[in-house]
């Protein structure tokens, strides 16, 4: 390498920034007393250069180095005192990857080197440990935008028009018989034809990624029993997950994305900027705690030694701090102009909103996003629950959000497993949960609805287990929640018993159901729409194997079958344009007319009474919809028999056109007239369209 001169350079914009002739390197730290800048080989593997940095202007640490290009490896070794009672833990040993870094190189090697104490002193964290870390940890990679985006256009589905998909990047392609073998898990083998077809032909508008954040995978390798599989461990928010990189390019996301905007399908980031992979005064010593501990993570105000945690995870990001709050932001932002991610769902979002330790509407970083031009422009989605006090927030967050549901998830389950007293919530989940998210001039669509998720049971265990089997992820099946609202139709777990089956089918399809003709955002977990199951385990974060990758070949008749009825339920959903309603229901006439927009009928065919919500063992309810234009009605029915059921008494010259039958047994014509009494069968949803 030819001899660098170093110049001062500029304290904006952090990170690392090639400007056609060298590249800028800007560092914050507040508490830092010296800071160098280290270079390396291609590889990663031999430190070929070191620059102390002489410049810092309020608290940006920054430095020029002209000839420096895009690709060259880098790294960072910050000074200060380590005073871990202080709340400050700099080690110059540990080679530092850059928060603002774009991509990173070389793998994590599970090593005592990584960690900023001595592993083998009885003081643990106390003590400070004098070994190297570079050769264990990855580096970050200078990076140039030279991707061309040609006439990208996001989709830009409203929320109201939104099927959102979850699903894992790499366990949604890994065992894809169709996809060449180096591409499987990666946002290339996403990328293939076959996956992109799928996803068009069922229909949904989203795809929402679990994070794919550089993270720790494969801990059981590095010391730890069990795997980091769902991602939620990020200790890079710029720098995507490297083994998700087939090309190790990032144009490789870009040409994903591309390709999902060409065919109407947006792509949405779950984030996870509450904690890091860092962990808590024992983890290891990567990035933002040698860089500057006590502004990166909130300390416990009476022993700085220890974090205030309210995620569960070791330690809460120090959001209120300016700086790292900058730093959420701009990532961000990076994720929607430089790769055009249309949203983001923010996992155990109340951290982000704490103020010390309480969670405030008035926050800094909701404040942050409002304002922002950027941000205004996308999906963002509070998972608004975190394990702090006060956390449980659903419903909290400001108008322009939408939230994860559980309460939707929780009823829907304990209605369709046959449980009493749920019909008035049911009612309410139904109809957008007003009671939840109705205030503030919110909408309809803030309530993202699920039953299913990558956390809990998947669709087909929900109705094959009435427990968890997590035995697999080694804690003696302690871990998982118990409170899954499930039913195996009375054997648990697979069964060749036809009748437990046909029970099972049944269910799973009046779930589907259920779910598309809720008001609200649907948002279905990947691999339901075809019986995937995770044999039990209701907490696979740990199952980086076949427990969790889509077992594409292992799709049975009645899987496809259970596929080709889901996108018939989306297309209908997206076809009724009664669904697109934004304002949550008055339960008042429409348009001078005696029409409700919405009213609940009786099996009887009248509305229901007061005594008729209280009625313990009903297991069934209709709802009617009419918008002034368009007129449904639907049937759930989640008892064991079928039910005789009075339509109700409207104009006899309307006709009922039946729609959907999740059973397929409804034998009726499709033209039925009010008053007339038709058979509901067991375990099913009807949906009827009626027209003048």
């Amino acid at each position: 390498m030819a001899k660098i001169h170093p110049r001062d350079g500029s304290p904006y914009p952090l990170g690392a920034h090639y400007d056609g002739e060298g590249v800028n390197f800007a560092l914050f730290s507040a508490n830092a007393e010296k800071v160098e800048l280290c270079l390396f080989n291609d590889a990663g593997t031999e430190e070929t250069a070191r620059f102390a940095i002489l410049e810092n202007d309020n608290n940006i640490w920054h430095v020029y180095l002209p000839g420096v290009k895009p690709g060259q490896v880098y790294g960072y070794r910050v000074y200060g005192p380590y005073k871990p009672l202080e709340g400050h833990r700099f080690n110059p040993n540990k080679l530092l990857i850059d928060p603002y870094g774009r991509r990173l190189t070389g793998k994590l090697i599970w090593n005592k080197a990584i960690f900023g104490y001595d592993v083998d002193s009885p003081q643990k964290d106390l003590s400070f440990s004098p070994l190297d870390s570079a050769p264990y940890v990855p580096k970050s990679v200078v990076t140039q935008d030279d991707f061309d985006w040609e006439d990208d256009t996001p989709p830009n589905h409203k929320f109201e028009t939104s099927i959102i998909y979850e699903t894992h990047l790499k366990g949604y392609t890994k065992l894809h018989p169709q996809i060449p073998d180096k591409k499987r898990g990666t946002f290339a083998g996403m990328n293939e034809n076959v996956i992109i077809r799928y996803l068009k032909w069922l229909g949904v508008t989203a795809v929402e990624f679990l994070p794919v954040h550089a993270f720790f995978g494969n801990r059981h390798k590095k010391g730890y029993i069990k795997d980091n599989y769902w991602g939620y461990e990020s200790y890079s928010f710029f720098a995507p997950e490297q083994t998700y990189l087939y090309s190790h390019n990032l144009n490789e996301i870009k040409q994903l994305v591309k390709t999902l905007h060409q065919n109407g399908i947006e792509v949405l980031m779950d984030v996870v900027f509450n904690h890091t992979g860092e962990g808590n005064q024992l983890g290891p010593t990567l990035c933002y705690r040698g860089i500057d501990n006590a502004s990166y993570y909130t300390l416990q105000q009476e022993n700085k030694r220890y974090y205030y945690d309210s995620t569960g995870c070791g330690a809460s990001f120090n959001i209120q701090n300016p700086q790292v709050l900058k730093l959420v932001m701009d990532s961000l932002r990076y994720w929607v102009e430089e790769f055009h991610i249309d949203g983001f769902r923010f996992d155990l979002a109340p951290t982000l909103c704490r103020y010390k330790t309480t969670v405030s509407a008035h926050c800094g970083f909701l404040y942050a996003v409002a304002q922002d031009p950027v941000l205004k422009k996308v999906k963002l989605i509070a998972e608004p629950w975190d394990v702090g006090i006060g956390g449980y927030q659903v419903g909290a967050f400001p108008p322009g959000w939408a939230e994860w549901n559980d309460k939707y998830r929780d009823v829907i389950r304990r209605f369709w497993k046959g449980d009493k007293y749920q019909i008035g919530e049911l009612a309410s989940r139904l109809a957008g949960s007003s009671d939840v998210f109705g205030h503030n001039n919110r909408d309809i669509w803030s309530s993202v609805n699920f039953i299913t998720a990558h956390d809990g049971f998947c669709l087909r265990d929900l109705v094959s287990y009435n427990h968890k089997h997590n035995e697999a992820n080694g804690e003696d099946n302690r871990d998982g929640t118990d409170s899954n609202w499930s039913w195996n139709s009375g054997q648990e777990g697979e069964t060749a018993n036809q009748t437990i089956r046909e029970n099972r089918y049944a269910r799973a399809r009046a779930m589907l159901a259920t779910l598309l003709l809720s008001f609200g955002t649907p948002m279905m977990f990947a691999g339901d729409e075809f019986a995937h199951t995770q044999m039990g385990n209701n907490n696979p974060y740990c199952q980086d194997n076949a427990i969790t990758w889509i077992t594409w070949e292992g799709i049975s008749k009645r899987g496809k079958e259970l596929a080709k009825f889901t996108r018939r339920l989306i297309r209908l959903r997206r076809r009724l344009s009664i669904f697109l309603r934004r304002k949550f229901f008055k339960g008042e006439p429409v348009d001078g007319s005696k029409i409700k927009d919405l009213t609940w009928y009786t099996e009887k065919g009248e509305e229901f009474s007061v005594a008729d919500w209280q009625m313990p063992d009903r297991r069934f309810l209709a709802y009617s919809i009419y918008d002034g234009i368009s007129y449904i009605f639907c049937i759930l029915n989640a008892g064991s028999s079928e039910i005789e059921w009075k339509l109700p008494n409207l104009d006899n010259k309307l006709k009922w056109q039946l729609l959907l039958d999740s059973s397929d047994k409804f034998n009726a014509r499709t033209d039925i007239k009010s008053k007339k009494v038709i058979t509901v069968p067991a375990w099913s949803v009807l949906l009827f369209e009626i027209k003048k």
